[in-house]
């Protein structure tokens, strides 16, 4: 492609409105946004900075603009090769036309990508309709990889907070669309929670927690490729902005997620991230309402600057606006913690129905679950999925597993969140310690057992595959001769459907009196 208009040099915006019209014709499809333009042309994408300068950026002078492609490809190529490729010049020939990548001047700079599918940005396929659990498991792992490879940062971020919060309030009040004695509440809130978690966060940034993160991380900037999620669009022009918990990074994907109504899959990507990741992080839950509330706010914000540009649906904008900001109303006063316990012989379905109730625990995005499975293949330093031998089952080591298992949720309900602990429980001593625990910490209790008869329990045992379990149909015939004593929680049937366990767990919750809880 080439190009004979006159590059006016003194007048930045027209040079650079200049080079757009270049790139713009027929076959192209062009995106605007508040610091960007985006030229799509078949497989290839190519992004501008725009020629602006706001208070946290600034892309005033072609040098700074180049200089922010190039950050922007340092940054994301490590989340995202199959995306981003090279920094390439608009260059200006002597005859005064334009060309992509060639020899002449610069006159511009684009980061230069491969296009993707836009409707598959997982803002997109959350709207569709509920998302598969491995979906959202593989999220989790993909941002889990991302902070594995982010560098650490030595500075206190738990300072940059309180102007979060300021910042959010401003960009809230915009347009008068929202109530201010609301949004007033919502601050006050805000800055009393990080008063309550701010030496936790001190210490969370001595453990090396915050570092140069994706930093905005909501679902439209994940999409599928090669049926994988990927990760793209990480901030690049300001490191102070990406430089954050990892917990606060995560805590986007997961606000989003909820914002979208995908509870089980928030839940998912939340358990997902904190199995695979340092129990560390069981100690900064507490700082979970506040980061989901300031994301929600954010969003909120964002949506209202959307009613600048020209041509928008003012009403839907407004109510995009209005749900973000509910969600951050509602998730910065979570409900209290709760500790609930899930036994039943093996093949009774404790994992699913703990995987399906997780959700409806709060505080959002669901309780904690914690697994023996799980946590005896990591004692073990073993994948879930690797098979322990018999050894690995002595009733000493089963001991070791239960004990480390309450350590755990210990940590959880001190941060005051649920938990929700998924193990045979099949002696009394098992399910005494639950009880102990739940008031030491001075929270409710609540236990299930689930019961299914031999065969029901062998065939689901059967059907397991790529499952932590190391139960065989053998192994569930010689439980049949446990001696449970009195199991003193509520019994429940599960020998039907999942749904129907879990509507039946549901049902005790439901109807629950305080006096049901504590003992």
């Amino acid at each position: 492609m080439r190009s004979h208009m006159p590059v006016t040099s003194t007048d930045t915006t027209a040079a650079q409105e200049r080079v757009f019209a270049f790139l713009t014709h027929g076959d192209t499809t062009r995106i605007d946004t508040h610091a960007a333009s985006v030229f799509l042309e078949g497989k290839r994408a190519l992004k501008i900075k725009r020629a602006v300068r706001f208070p946290f950026l600034d892309y005033s002078t072609l040098d700074k603009r180049k200089a922010a492609c190039e950050e922007e490809i340092r940054i994301n190529r490590p989340l995202a090769p199959q995306i981003y490729h090279r920094v390439v010049a608009i260059t200006e020939d002597r005859d005064g036309s334009l060309s992509i990548g060639g020899g002449g001047t610069p006159v511009e700079y684009a980061v230069e990508m491969s296009r993707f599918d836009e409707s598959k940005t997982l803002d997109h396929i959350a709207k569709a309709g509920p998302l598969p659990d491995g979906l959202a498991a593989e999220m989790a792992d993909a941002i889990a990889a991302s902070h594995a490879i982010a560098p650490r940062v030595e500075r206190p971020w738990v300072t940059a907070i309180p102007s979060l919060i300021d910042g959010n309030s401003a960009g809230l009040r915009i347009g008068g669309h929202l109530a201010a004695n609301a949004i007033e509440a919502l601050a006050a809130a805000s800055h009393q929670a990080l008063a309550r978690i701010r030496s936790t966060l001190a210490a969370r940034g001595r453990q090396g927690f915050v570092r140069r993160c994706h930093g905005d991380l909501h679902l439209a900037n994940i999409v599928m490729i090669d049926e994988r999620p990927v990760l793209f669009d990480a901030i690049e022009f300001d490191p102070d902005i990406a430089s954050v918990d990892v917990l606060y990074d995560l805590a986007f994907a997961v606000m989003d997620l909820l914002r979208y109504g995908q509870q089980q899959a928030a839940s998912i990507l939340f358990n997902r991230y904190l199995a695979t990741t340092p129990a560390d992080h069981l100690d900064g839950l507490g700082a979970l309402p506040l980061f989901l509330s300031i994301r929600a706010a954010i969003r909120a914000q964002v949506a209202l600057a959307r009613l600048k540009r020209p041509h928008v649906d003012q009403a839907e904008i407004v109510a995009d606006a209005q749900h973000y900001f509910n969600l951050a109303r509602a998730l910065i006063d979570p409900p209290a913690p709760r500790l609930i316990a899930v036994g039943g012989l093996s093949g009774t379905g404790k994992s699913l129905l703990a995987r399906m109730l997780a959700p409806a625990v709060g505080p959002a995005p669901g309780a904690v679950v914690l697994r023996t499975d799980t946590l005896r293949k990591h004692l073990f330093g073993v994948k879930d999925t690797d098979r322990l031998p018999s050894s690995a089952y002595q009733p000493e080591v089963t001991e070791r597993v239960y004990e480390t298992l309450a350590e755990r949720a210990r940590h959880v309900l001190a941060q005051g969140h649920s938990a929700l602990i998924d193990a045979v429980f099949a002696q009394e001593p098992e399910r005494d310690a639950m009880t102990a625990l739940a008031r030491a910490c001075n929270v409710p209790l609540r236990g299930f057992f689930l019961v299914a008869d031999l065969a029901t329990r062998q065939a689901r045992i059967g059907r397991r595959r790529n499952d932590a379990s190391d139960a065989t149909p053998e192994v569930a015939a010689l439980q049949e001769h446990y001696n449970i004593g009195n199991v003193g929680w509520d019994t429940i049937d599960a020998s039907g459907t999942p749904e129907q366990t879990l509507a039946r767990c549901k049902a005790v919750i439901a109807g629950e009196r305080p006096s049901d809880w504590r003992g």
